[in-house]
């Protein structure tokens, strides 16, 4: 879509909340070296505060097993068949509550991917007026969530992706027993981002491709991954050499900084344990 399309189709909001219900029901890249996306630093005082201004999702999983560290998009991502998905299926199958630990511990985890326009980044300056990928969780998700669908009725729904009507998001970021806390973060004023289009049109055309992200080159394939998940759990004769180790030892900076591991959209054998418990019920009940 151009920047005119987008100008002349200026209140499609209720495309953008169908969209919203939607996610809410249901080669290696080493994306946290990607300059493209923008991280929170926390200042000495160990807070971190900036300016934030739709999204993409995809699922991985990240454990540490006997033959080192796991830490790799999930096939689910594009509805195909996950290794580690069907070995934590196995695991709940068997009944046994030590290999469900496992299988929670081994859950994936749901990741959300916008674009956004660093207004204000008071520990890296220079990322300021860049339109930059964001990587998030749970948290913030719902934050926005609450903004475009408020749950009470004196509240005025928001759009906060919205260049004329939208809001800047403020994060505001704290450690909180040893992790980081996004409950201060809050949505300023709506207003519009600016009256210049020329301006407006130059920060819509930098956008980065939320589609890249999950692309089917960005993921391996099955059977790398499920190499890869052998020699990690141990259940291959060779063991791991001290260069793959190190590779995946570098994996490890690739978590989102939100620290929650979130339910996923869709029932698998990763999702919180409620229902998890439910999922595998079915399962049992269906053999």
């Amino acid at each position: 879509m151009s920047f005119q399309d987008l100008k002349k189709s200026r209140g499609g909001f209720d495309t953008l909340q169908a969209s919203l219900e939607k996610t809410s029901s249901g080669g290696e890249t080493k994306s946290y070296n990607d300059e493209r996306y923008w991280k929170i630093d926390l200042d000495k005082t160990g807070n971190g505060y900036a300016v934030d201004m739709p999204w993409i999702q995809y699922f991985d999983h990240g454990f540490q097993g006997p033959g080192g560290w796991y830490i790799e998009k999930s096939l689910t991502t594009l509805n195909d068949k996950d290794p580690v998905s069907e070995h934590n299926t196995e695991l709940w199958n068997s009944g046994i509550e030590s290999n469900k630990d496992i299988a929670r511990k081994q859950k994936r985890r749901l990741h959300y991917v916008s674009n956004i326009l660093v207004v204000s980044d008071p520990t890296h300056p220079e990322n300021e007026g860049k339109v930059m990928l964001f990587r998030y969780g749970k948290k913030i998700f719902e934050m926005l969530k609450d903004k475009m669908q408020p749950q009470f009725q004196d509240e005025t729904p928001v759009n906060p992706f919205d260049l004329w009507e939208g809001a800047d998001f403020k994060i505001k970021v704290r450690k909180v027993d040893g992790y980081w806390n996004y409950d201060k973060s809050e949505f300023a004023t709506p207003k519009p981002l600016s009256e210049d289009d020329e301006r407006l049109e130059a920060i819509w055309n930098s956008q980065h491709s939320l589609k890249d992200v999950i692309a089917p080159s960005e993921f391996k394939s099955y059977d790398e991954l499920k190499q890869k998940l052998d020699r990690v759990l141990g259940m291959t004769a060779s063991t791991a050499t001290a260069a793959s180790v190190a590779s995946d030892m570098d994996d490890v900076a690739f978590p989102s900084p939100e620290p929650s591991i979130v339910e996923p959209t869709t029932a698998s054998a990763d999702v919180e344990e409620d229902d998890t418990m439910s999922y595998f019920q079915k399962l049992a009940n269906d053999v």
